[in-house]
């Protein structure tokens, strides 16, 4: 079977859980910009550089991986959110967009093959890709709304090469995730459906939106509905929400989502808002809890957490989900819907 056909059915059986937050565990070890550059020659200061450690510090990320793997997750994420071209010119460290990637899924490959030959529990490697800091949608010149940063060729064409990195590293799955533009997340799209073709294997794809504002809109402002229209044609394994705001606000966007998504729906939240040091203070127990009722009212098949949860997190998560049964797939709509800011839907 494929790596989708086995989550598939593995998804039919119970929730399944995903993995946390990579930063959060980073930020905890205290790492000065020495141990972010290792032995690489860069110009550019390299703190904060978190996907860079996957070279300089691949016992750090394989450690963290490892955690939440004990902590029950059954979907480990690669540590590649800022592993491309767009984001890594702030480091100058572009040229190395490749080498991260590879090994970002190779970690993550070599500790899910480890975990599953000592208890014989699948696990899946999901390549993330994040939204890069540049928009196709909006300017950001107030006085030039036509103008754009990156066109959709050059955004395509840095996404094909992280995917294909990648994939080559050794991942089951395509994440993209945090996704506040649409058009961004398109250009992600067209980029894994190329990579498949050149590389002649399945690339399955996992598709995830955050939203902006409490009106549940993303930063390009569509609704989850229209959404879910703009990128139904890319037949995702896996279509929710992350990051965005606690559980408890997610809930009735999750909600209108899980009602049309004809596939598997993942959420993973933050726990709740950050602090005024930018730190998160939602206990473990609390985000569970929160969960749980997503769980209660059948909205999920894949749980797991974003910004400021940890291993701990996970683990609540998971004995939240455990015995519990997964939501329920609906039937495909037959009308024909089209994606504004909302959903058009028509009748004949």
């Amino acid at each position: 079977m494929s790596a989708a056909a086995d989550l598939r059915a593995a998804a039919a059986q119970r929730i399944l859980i995903k993995d946390g937050a990579f930063g959060t565990l980073i930020q905890c070890a205290r790492l000065a910009e020495a141990d972010y550059r290792g032995d690489y020659t860069l110009a550019k200061d390299q703190k904060g550089n978190n996907d860079l450690l996957c070279l300089t510090r691949p016992d750090l990320i394989e450690g963290i991986v490892d955690s939440f793997a004990e902590a029950g997750a059954d979907i480990l994420a690669t540590n590649s959110f800022n592993a491309n071209r767009i984001s890594q010119a702030d480091y100058g460290a572009e040229e190395l967009v490749r080498e991260m990637n590879l090994a970002a899924a190779r970690i993550v490959r070599k500790v899910a093959d480890c975990r599953t030959v000592e208890d014989g529990k699948p696990r899946w490697v999901a390549g993330a890709i994040g939204p890069t800091n540049k928009t196709l949608s909006l300017s950001p010149r107030v006085d030039d709304p036509a103008f754009r940063e990156v066109d959709f060729d050059t955004m395509k064409a840095v996404y094909r090469e992280q995917v294909e990195a990648l994939a080559e590293g050794g991942a089951d799955f395509i994440l993209i995730e945090t996704i506040f533009d649409t058009l961004n997340a398109k250009a992600g799209i067209l980029a894994v459906l190329e990579a498949e073709a050149a590389l002649a294997r399945p690339l399955p794809l996992m598709i995830s939106m955050t939203l902006t504002d409490l009106s549940g809109r993303n930063l390009s402002g569509h609704t989850v509905e229209a959404f879910w229209a703009s990128v139904r044609h890319a037949r995702p394994v896996t279509i929710g929400l992350n990051c965005s705001f606690g559980a408890a606000q997610l809930r009735p966007h999750l909600a209108a989502l899980s009602a049309q998504a004809d596939t598997l729906v993942m959420a993973y939240p933050n726990a709740g808002l950050p602090n005024d040091l930018g730190e998160y203070d939602e206990a473990a127990a609390e985000t569970a809890a929160q969960v749980a009722e997503w769980i209660d009212d059948g909205l999920v098949n894949i749980v797991g957490g974003c910004c400021g949860t940890t291993p701990a997190h996970i683990a609540a998560i998971a004995g939240a989900a455990a015995g519990k049964p997964p939501r329920k797939i609906p039937a495909g709509s037959t009308r024909t819907v089209l994606a504004g800011l909302e959903p058009m839907i028509l009748a004949a």
